[in-house]
């Protein structure tokens, strides 16, 4: 009697699997290394981690595609697409296409490509690998009425599927949904929300599946399961054929005369696979194409190889199949089919466990989030005379060939490796394109998180910065003035020495966030909610760092804790007479739907920023081809009155405006100097670890989050209330402060710095002259007031001030225009 490949892990975790009497023919247990999930359910008929017969593995996604058709009728299916998640179903998206008949096909992707922008986004929560991408070469593919079919190879929570359908819906809704699994493994909690999403949406919503049942998880399933992985990684670790980029032992090298090329002619302008669409047409051309390129492979192969594998690339994974297939049909040999993949699994060398072996090579196709670790599993060891590696052109690259390199690895295990490589589809350039100028394909590293980079936890925040915590950056305050202001030096260039607030000062931060919390809570409320009633049902919050980056996490929190909304957001550089760090909005452009983009920040004072992105996001799209992005800031107080998106127009105390780095994730301010962010580089900040026992800002988020419950009825009702108003912006702030800078012989308006927030930062970072306080304002200016007599600043009360108090810069400020302490002197 067979051991079934789920044996190790059940015994060892006490994990069980129920259901279906299929299930334990279709699914094996391994391990992950994943800090999310501990176990992985491995398919035997998938094709990915298993090598099986591509008979198999295409007869089970053509047979889901058939009942697909017989469930919709002929009519509604000519209609229908189907969409695959990459990278797991792409294939078996593909075949489910095939047996639907005349459908459509696209899957997502984690690969951007240049010049094709994102028709929507969704995250797969439990992924080692979350961002999935949808770049279809028509636009109009998704945006018919007919039923979109969404095919994943297992149904587990059901949350890919829900937030995918939340994100198409709100953008092209239509009456009916098909989710196709091979397996449903939804737990009885789970097990209902599909439906109730389907009312919640008003469309249907079916489910075709193989087989179905539970996976039953013991408590602590998670840390036993990391505690498992660890122990036997740190057995194998020393030595071994499968151990982590292992050196290659002396005469494995392979010759060259091993490593065989094969031409496979693939017709020209036929895509490699659904990444940008493929349509009947497509399936045509291919079936017609087919016997001739398997025949070439075949012609490759050795006379004597009787155990054949063809082995697909990540996401290619429907053309090794439909070649595989090909010449299972026509071959003599025992032909398998299977996949490399990113996914990090632990192998063990055991009947009942599905990962019997691992190669672990070097990532070959210059993947847009760096370099790292890809595995091919089950084909050390499993006796093949010969494997074919399909790979796309894109992947076709010196690392592939280099001697750590996918066809190093195999080629230690076989005798003969062939290569056959597809060329990477390109979408036509659209009307007028080609008379622009060809930009490089530059790959942007993926956004920095905690805890490697700021307090903050790291699905609160992405930074798309570059860490510059060893470089020194600071400069005493009056240096940097009299710089500045002479022209010498843009404010960007250099970062103020980080203020250490005294106790007394710091009692005055946690007074403030005493009597403030409830109306920071209330203002978030209010612009969350009508963030996502006017702009879009699931936003993707892009703050302006850094003091939009406390500001988007609590908005992320609002929506979460009121909506269940899972929301993406970063953080990106906006540059006073720079703009806003272009790079950075390639990479969300890349990842997300622009128009699904809000900027987020937390006060306007005279509206600069305002100002500053709306020009900057104008150059971009003229510069990139990118449009979609909005330029328009939400933010959680508008006293200026310049923005439509705003929590509160009141001037008042936000706590995290009294301290530095040690509210806003011990970041500091964005750097832009030519000597250290080259043109294809994001801006930069430094993360300041050894402000750790200072640090306040996750108290700071915790203490107003808390509130969220006690304002939610009356921030909701004052966003419906706002949403109906007129909303405007009148720019008085901007009046305002132009009255000011002459009224007071300064003359620039940069030096005039309106609102409680930018007071502080002028008494924080910049060389002040005075601050001018509305008659009669109370606490909120407490702090101010405290800071102004440390730095022997003036506080002028004027009646009828439009803020509560507005900061001046020195305005002829050398280091002679302060005294031998430091402090300011009036002019």
């Amino acid at each position: 009697m067979n051991t079934w490949s789920g044996t190790w892990v059940a015994e060892r975790l006490g994990v069980e699997l129920a259901g279906d009497e299929r299930l334990r023919g279709m699914l094996g247990l391994a391990l992950r290394r994943n800090p999310k999930r501990a176990h992985l359910l491995v398919s035997n008929v998938l094709g990915k981690h298993v090598p099986q017969a591509p008979s198999v593995v295409y007869g089970h996604g053509v047979g889901l595609g058939r009942r697909v058709r017989e469930l919709l009728g002929d009519a509604a299916a000519a209609r229908a697409v189907v969409l695959g998640y990459a990278e797991t179903a792409t294939g078996l998206g593909h075949s489910v296409a095939d047996g639907l008949g005349a459908a459509p096909y696209l899957h997502s992707t984690r690969r951007p490509v240049a010049g094709v922008a994102a028709a929507g986004g969704f995250e797969e929560s439990h992924s080692h690998a979350t961002s999935h991408l949808l770049l279809p070469e028509d636009p109009s593919l998704l945006a018919g009425d007919g039923p979109l079919v969404l095919v994943d190879d297992e149904f587990s929570t059901g949350n890919t599927v829900l937030n995918t359908v939340r994100d198409l819906h709100a953008r092209y809704p239509r009456e009916r949904y098909v989710v196709v699994a091979l397996v449903d493994m939804r737990s009885a909690a789970d097990a209902g929300r599909l439906e109730e999403f389907a009312r919640e949406i008003g469309a249907r919503i079916d489910l075709v599946t193989v087989a179905s049942g539970t996976v039953r998880l013991p408590d602590g399933v998670l840390e036993k399961g990391q505690a498992l992985v660890a122990e036997h990684e740190s057995a194998a670790a020393p030595s071994g054929p499968f151990a982590r980029f292992p050196a290659p032992l002396e005469g494995t090298q392979p010759p060259s005369g091993r490593i065989t090329r094969v031409d496979l002619s693939w017709p020209a302008r036929l895509p490699d696979g659904g990444r940008h669409g493929f349509t009947p047409a497509h399936r045509t051309a291919l079936e017609s194409a087919l016997p001739a390129m398997a025949d070439r492979i075949a012609t490759a192969l050795p006379a004597d190889a009787h155990r054949v594998l063809v082995l697909g690339f990540e996401e290619l994974m429907y053309a090794p199949l439909r070649l595989a297939a090909e010449l299972e049909r026509t071959a003599t040999a025992e032909v398998r089919y299977s996949t490399t993949t990113r996914s990090p699994v632990l192998a063990v060398d055991d009947p009942g466990y599905a990962i019997r072996t691992r190669l672990v090579f070097p990532a070959h196709d210059d993947p847009a989030d760096g370099p790292g670790e890809r595995y091919a599993y089950n084909v050390a060891g499993a006796g093949f005379d010969a494997v074919v590696a399909v790979v796309d052109s894109v992947a076709d690259t010196p690392a592939l060939h280099a001697p750590d390199g996918l066809l190093a690895r195999l080629a230690e295990h076989t005798p003969h490796v062939l290569l056959a490589v597809v060329p990477s589809y390109a979408p036509a350039a659209p009307a007028g394109a080609q008379d622009a100028p060809e930009r490089p394909v530059i790959m942007l590293p993926e956004p920095l998180r905690g805890p490697a980079f700021s307090s903050y936890a790291p699905e609160e925040v992405g930074w798309l910065l570059q860490d510059l915590s060893d470089v020194t950056l600071e400069a005493p305050t009056e240096e940097r003035e009299e710089a500045i202001q002479s022209g010498g030096a843009h404010y960007a260039e250099s970062l103020p020495v980080e203020y250490q607030p005294s106790e007394q000062y710091q009692q005055l931060f946690h007074n403030a966030l005493d009597t403030s919390a409830v109306r920071l809570a209330h203002a978030v409320g209010v612009v969350t909610e009508t963030v996502l009633a006017e702009r879009s049902p699931r936003p993707v919050l892009v703050s302006l760092a850094r003091a939009g980056t406390p500001v988007g996490i609590l908005m992320r929190r609002w929506a979460q804790q009121r909506h269940g909304l899972d929301l993406p957001h970063y953080a990106v550089s906006i540059v006073r007479g720079r703009g806003i760090d272009a790079n950075a909005l390639r990479w969300l452009a890349a990842h997300h739907d622009p128009r699904d983009v809000v900027f987020v920040d937390g006060w306007t004072g005279k509206g600069a920023i305002t100002r500053e992105l709306a020009q900057a996001v104008e150059e971009f799209e003229k510069a990139h081809g990118v449009s979609g992005f909005d330029p328009e800031i939400a933010v959680l107080a508008d006293p200026g009155s310049c923005v439509r998106t705003y929590g509160t127009r009141e001037d008042y105390l936000i706590p995290s405006a009294c301290l530095n780095s040690t509210v806003s994730g011990l970041i500091s301010r964005t750097v832009l100097r030519a000597d250290l962010v080259g043109p294809d580089d994001y801006h930069g900040a430094k993360y300041y670890r050894e402000l750790a026992d200072s640090d306040l800002s996750v108290a700071f988020l915790d203490a107003v989050s808390a509130r969220f419950d006690e304002v939610t009825e009356a921030a909701c009702a004052e966003a419906k209330d706002l949403l109906a108003a007129d909303r405007t912006p009148t720019w008085e702030g901007w009046a305002a402060v132009e009255r000011i800078s002459e009224e007071y012989g300064i003359h620039d308006v940069n030096l005039v710095k309106p609102g409680v927030g930018e007071t502080t930062r002028v008494l924080l970072r910049r060389v002040p002259w005075k601050v001018l306080a509305r008659a009669g304002a109370g606490s909120d200016l407490d702090h101010v007031r405290l800071l102004a007599e440390q730095r022997g600043v003036p506080v002028e009360e004027v009646p009828d001030l439009p803020y509560t108090c507005v900061g001046l810069i020195h305005p002829r400020y050398t280091r002679g225009a302060t005294g031998a302490d430091g402090t300011a002197v009036t002019l």
